[in-house]
């Protein structure tokens, strides 16, 4: 199985390689990832693995600037629907709309905007970083193995709210109920990120690895 993990100048490229590698060690999965910007390596990919860290704004400007990556993205996930996982900015790209700094344009395959966080609780600072509870709100395959409340890793000031409420799959609070994972179809997208999230980032990918193609969420 070869997992492409988009390389456009932007998110932890190196530690997601290396998580997915070990994931695939850990559960006995073949796996040969490949970091790309090599718009043709992505539509060859069985899995596609968009990361993300700094502004939106940046963020969809680095995937531009590659000829042909956004029509493959677009080609991979929309079209021949192979397992497709967006994380962190990754995640907020997949929305129509960014806020951040004026409004900029997201890929649009998710209905909503991408909004500050504003917690109500002056104790609660911003960007939301460290530990947080992952509240699953419906039954999804990304999830096997994983319990109920258990913790991931966010560094982010900005997050999704999505148009459909079935989309959202997990929410944390931080003064605010905040859309952790979204899910449609194939296209799956954490605002955590799984390769600081210890044994239960591990199993998230492998979860992700291990998916059909219709990845589908259901109630």
């Amino acid at each position: 199985m070869r997992v492409a993990i988009v390389d456009y100048g932007s998110g932890n490229i190196c530690s997601a390689e290396k998580a997915f590698e070990k994931a695939g060690q850990e559960y006995e999965i073949a796996v040969d990832v490949v970091v790309t910007s090599d718009a043709d390596q992505v539509v060859g990919a069985d899995r596609v693995v968009l990361p993300g860290v700094g502004a939106f704004a940046d963020c969809r400007d680095g995937l531009n600037a590659i000829d042909g990556m956004v029509e493959a993205l677009r080609e991979v996930a929309l079209q021949k629907a192979r397992p497709f996982l967006g994380i962190c900015v990754g995640m907020q790209l997949l929305a129509e709309r960014g806020l951040e700094h004026g409004t900029h344009d997201g890929l649009g395959w998710i209905g909503g905007e991408v909004r500050p966080i504003e917690p109500g609780d002056a104790r609660m600072k911003v960007p939301h970083m460290g530990w947080n509870a992952l509240q699953q709100v419906r039954s999804s395959s990304v999830f096997e193995g994983i319990p109920n409340g258990s913790y991931f890793y966010f560094v982010h000031s900005y997050y999704c709210v999505p148009e459909q409420d079935d989309v959202v799959t997990a929410m944390v609070d931080y003064g605010e109920m905040i859309t952790a994972v979204v899910e449609r179809g194939n296209v799956v997208a954490t605002q955590f990120h799984p390769e600081k999230s210890g044994a239960h980032g591990l199993r998230f990918y492998r979860n992700f690895l291990n998916n059909a193609s219709d990845g589908s969420a259901h109630t």
